[in-house]
């Protein structure tokens, strides 16, 4: 069971414009195109979108990252100087309770 071969416009089965098909394709006759071409070209596209917003996501974790990691050495400065502070504190009660013992 052979097909009959089929003409295409750059190379038609004859070249008498009677004994040619007519070239008027109906919605049915049009192939659709390959759905996972489509829904690659659709994905590469959306992608392509989403690219800005992943990057800011990205650059906003970065910041927030920065921020947090600051945050938590200005605590570690504060914590020091008060630390420092406490023991200042600590030195001045211990001379004056010396003192007045001493007395």
């Amino acid at each position: 069971m052979t097909r009959p071969a089929l003409g295409t416009i750059d190379h038609p089965l004859t070249h008498d414009p009677k004994k040619q098909d007519p070239m008027n394709p109906s919605l049915t006759d049009i192939p659709a195109p390959a759905s996972d071409a489509m829904t690659s070209r659709q994905n590469r596209n959306l992608e392509m979108q989403l690219m800005p917003e992943a990057l800011a996501r990205a650059h906003m974790q970065q910041r927030l990252y920065e921020a947090e990691h600051e945050r938590r050495g200005n605590r570690l400065l504060s914590a020091r100087r008060l630390q420092r502070r406490a023991e200042r504190a600590s030195l001045r009660a211990r001379r004056a309770l010396a003192l007045a013992v001493m007395q």
